[in-house]
């Protein structure tokens, strides 16, 4: 946003889209660098310990990133403003490979087996890395794997929805993502190509029997049956380009100096908060207003490092975005914004104190509740399948649906087809009110001939006592 003498932060450029943590925003730095703001759904943060967990992550994605580690989408800041919490990203946090998968159009060029293995190998390389550290990705898809400027793979979303629903890190549900991310693109991206997608299935199949490692070793080892681009990321980088979504980012040029603005009093980074006697401290400014009267430490806003602008980044991130995105306000609290803001008088800190304790009261009595919600539970799986005989080269699209109790929780689940023995098991997340939940598998065949083909839907977790759930669908395939 600019503040006077130019753009001293990132500005929101009114792209939004919304994923399971909240709704994601498009930004743009001052230098015309592309980035990205999640603001988290507020259910996910209501619960001040959820907040913490959510910090702790942010904190040690930060760290792995200085570190060294490559492969993940760097995070800029982690901000919290009245009740909102958002993420800022200083990379752009798509197109994802599920973007790269749904869009497309007749003559644009489209990712090829080389495209796939070059995303499996960096997200594997990336993953591997995170394991190390004691870490795990927690919530590996299509939607959270980025397609940078450059053609590469970052992994975006590292441990927070881990951290916001309370889970341990995993690093077999990052395992069995990736081996179902890697079929998945072996049966669209590589389709064409029967050697590639085959390299692709083993490499699968190798992730879920002896790890990431040896699976990407295999791709690697593979690399004679894919195109010659597989290294150069060529095939990719011209997909992106005609993305409709793409932006390129902008080269030269230096942000403006800002002009000191007007405090907020309601903007405050979760990733640094300065200690009393800590001399950083100092560069926050004075408790005191003009006026002598003295601020609450809410009202402060936080600054981390020597040369940073009196309106920090995250300060200007959030004041474009309440500026562009005021339908999502109450009007009163649009004027509220916009009217300037009256010195506090010492006695209000009384109030907010108790106000506060109340909000703490509050929130302790939500997660005790939630605590004692009743578990989901799945009371029966049902799979369709095409009942025409689909023809020659064709995906089939089988689905399956779980009816449930209406509570939320978590389901992993497994398909067998009946062409092959590895089955695939996968994990999604069902949210409260939801009593039926749609699932889909998507096979490929391809030469002449006639085949039927069926698909087992086997519910792996929660299962109850002395019943197993699962059901079975087929179809019929005829080429000549």
């Amino acid at each position: 946003m600019s503040t006077g003498g130019g753009a001293a932060g990132f500005r929101l450029t009114g792209r939004t889209w919304a994923d399971d943590l909240g709704i994601w925003s498009s930004a743009v730095a001052a230098d015309g660098r592309p980035g990205s703001a999640l603001r988290f759904d507020p259910r996910l943060v209501a619960d001040p310990a959820a907040r913490e967990r959510l910090v702790a992550a942010v904190v040690a994605d930060r760290r792995l990133t200085q570190s060294g580690t490559t492969g993940l989408v760097p995070i800029a800041d982690l901000i919290t403003a009245r009740d909102e919490v958002w993420l800022i990203t200083s990379e752009p946090v798509s197109p994802t490979v599920g973007d790269l998968l749904s869009s497309g159009s007749p003559g644009s060029p489209r990712p090829d087996a080389g495209s796939a293995a070059t995303v499996l190998v960096e997200t594997a390389q990336a993953l591997l890395a995170v394991h190390a550290s004691g870490l795990a990705h927690g919530e590996l898809h299509p939607g959270t794997v980025v397609i940078a400027s450059d053609g590469s793979a970052l992994l975006a979303e590292r441990g927070l929805a881990d951290a916001l629903l309370g889970r341990s890190p995993a690093p077999e549900r990052d395992v069995a993502a990736w081996a179902s991310l890697a079929r998945g693109l072996a049966a669209t991206w590589a389709s064409a190509d029967r050697g590639a997608a085959g390299l692709l299935e083993r490499a699968a199949a190798t992730a879920s029997i002896r790890g990431l490692a040896p699976a990407r070793d295999a791709l690697l080892a593979g690399r004679d049956v894919l195109p010659s681009g597989f290294t150069t990321r060529d095939r990719l980088v011209a997909t992106l380009h005609r993305w409709p979504g793409h932006e390129a980012p902008a080269t030269g040029g230096h942000p403006a100096p800002a002009r000191p603005a007007p405090d907020e009093g309601d903007i405050v980074t979760l990733l640094h908060v300065p200690k009393a006697g800590d001399p950083r401290a100092a560069g926050a400014g004075d408790r005191r207003g003009a006026g002598g009267d003295e601020r609450r430490p809410e009202d402060v806003v936080m600054r981390f490092g020597p040369g940073v602008p009196s309106e920090t980044t995250a300060a200007q991130l959030w004041r474009a975005g309440r500026d562009q995105q005021q339908t999502e306000l109450p009007s009163g609290r649009l004027a509220a914004a916009a009217a300037p803001r009256a010195r506090r008088r010492r006695g209000r800190t009384v109030l907010a104190s108790a106000i506060l304790a109340l909000m703490v009261v509050g929130a302790l009595a939500i997660w005790l509740f939630r605590g004692s919600a009743t578990p989901l539970e799945v009371t029966k799986v049902d799979v369709s399948a095409p009942r025409k005989a689909q023809g020659c080269d064709t995906t089939v699209k089988i689905t399956g649906v779980l009816s449930t109790n209406g509570a939320g929780g978590e389901v992993r689940y497994q398909w067998k087809r009946s062409d092959r023995k590895e089955p695939i098991a996968q994990t999604d997340r069902i949210a409260s009110g939801d009593t039926s939940h749609e699932v889909s598998l998507e096979w490929t065949v391809k030469g002449e001939g006639s085949f039927k083909g069926t698909a087992t839907l086997m519910l792996l977790t929660p299962v109850p006592e002395g019943k197993k759930l699962q059901d079975r669908a087929t179809f019929t395939y005829k080429c000549s």
